[in-house]
């Protein structure tokens, strides 16, 4: 073996002979400029963009998506609205009433956003559970006679001079954080039901009491659904959610079943163009789906709807999808929907960004947001377009409606916080 290494013709000498040979090969290319076949690609330089790399502070496209959604709904609640003074009922409004409250409105909730999108996450941790009883208290204020302001035989509202508040709305933001600190609360008991769900369905219940008394279904549906949505990206066992959804579809069947005003907007919602249905009950949906109709495609044009010509009641809140569909038409509306169903998705992917970083609480938090956004714009296209029965919910960011603006606003800003702190988190600092 020794006298192998030793050998001239050995590896080494090789691969020194065939080393030389490659660096007199490329050499004499290099002198004259010729291309050499099979050179190796290799350079001796790399371009390198000098301009530091820009990492936003928060997430720009949701906050644009926010607005544009609003600015759009701006647009259409004074569209919708413009002619309600026609009517002996709104006789002495001038037909930008609505329009300027809304703006004014909007304003308020851009500047709530930007204050609350300074607080951070473990102040809302903190404070969660009193929010709640916050909202208790004031959705028992609201039944007091003489407190509470009832219209169409609703007692809903606060009246507070610069707008009515509702403190179902605030019940949403309430419940959602709340949910996410009892998940993380009762992290470590949750396989459990009588410990881990049990409370937190009591708590669901007392809210739900409370709206029913006003009466406020469709608030109540929204606060079950982001209760229930916590629990299960929480962790809650499979079995325990599934026994949680039949109950509560039990309880909605017992109710429309003791209702008999329930139990005839629901058959009224099933066969709609009845005669009776149509001048009744069902009048509403009706006239929003003729809306639809006459919308088509691309719509009759900003402006030209004639379904808001006191044809379709609320066409500014509950039903102003209906306006958009008739004078955007199909593409209109469809653009509204991927907006919503856009945010939604990046409110989910800020929640797991979150949890994936260790910090449950904000990351439950963004998920219930966005669960309260998507379920109940869901639910107000499934009225507007037939497809559920007629609830008392706006779209949020779009309908008329001072507090639902303020605290869809409030929690999109908690939101951005979130993401906030994860990409400080992200960057090596401190949330």
């Amino acid at each position: 073996m020794s006298e192998a290494m030793d050998t001239p013709g050995s590896a080494p000498a090789e691969a020194s002979g065939l080393v030389g040979w490659f660096r007199r090969l490329t050499g004499r290319a290099a002198a004259s400029g010729a291309e050499v076949v099979g050179r190796l690609p290799v350079r001796d330089w790399v371009q390198v963009n000098t301009q530091p790399t820009k990492v936003m502070g928060f997430d720009q496209p949701l906050m644009w998506v926010a607005i544009s959604l609003m600015m759009l709904g701006l647009v259409m609640v004074y569209s919708a609205s413009i002619a309600l003074p026609e009517s002996p009922k709104y006789a002495n409004y001038q037909p930008t009433h609505f329009f300027m409250r809304h703006l004014l409105s909007i304003g308020l909730a851009l500047t709530a956003g930007a204050v609350v999108s300074q607080i951070p996450m473990a102040v809302w941790e903190r404070w969660a559970p009193w929010l709640f009883v916050v909202a208790l208290l004031l959705l028992m204020l609201v039944l007091v006679p003489h407190v509470g302001k009832g219209v169409n035989g609703a007692r809903r509202w606060l009246p507070l001079g610069v707008m009515n508040f509702q403190p179902s709305e605030l019940a949403k933001l309430a419940i959602t954080l709340y949910a996410a600190d009892y998940m993380v609360r009762k992290m470590d008991v949750k396989e459990h039901f009588f410990r881990a769900v049990a409370p937190m369905a009591v708590a669901v219940g007392v809210v739900g009491l409370l709206l029913l008394a006003e009466p406020d279904m469709g608030a109540f549906m929204v606060i079950a659904a982001i209760a229930m949505a916590i629990l299960f990206l929480g962790g809650v066992n499979g079995r325990m959610f599934f026994l949680i959804t039949a109950v509560l579809v039990g309880a909605f069947v017992l109710m429309v079943s003791l209702s008999p005003w329930r139990r005839e907007r629901i058959f009224a919602y099933l066969d709609p163009w009845e005669e009776k249905n149509a001048l009744g009950k069902a009048y509403q949906l009706t006239h929003s789906l003729i809306a639809f109709g006459r919308g088509e495609i691309f719509g009759e044009g900003l402006g030209s709807s004639l379904e808001k010509l006191h044809y379709l009641p609320e066409a500014h809140t509950d039903f102003l999808l209906a306006v958009i569909g008739e004078e955007l038409g199909f593409i209109g509306v469809a653009v509204v929907i991927c907006m919503f169903f856009w945010m939604v998705v990046r409110l989910f992917h800020i929640g797991r960004q979150a949890i994936a970083l260790d910090r449950v609480f904000a990351g439950l938090v963004a998920q219930g947001v966005g669960v309260w956004m998507g379920g109940q714009a869901f639910i107000n296209m499934g009225v507007n377009l037939g497809v559920l029965p007629t609830k008392g919910l706006t779209l949020p960011l779009m309908s008329y409606g001072g507090s639902a603006i303020l605290l869809n606003c409030i929690a999109l800003a908690i939101c951005l916080r979130v993401d906030i702190e994860n990409r400080q988190l992200m960057r090596g600092g401190r949330a």
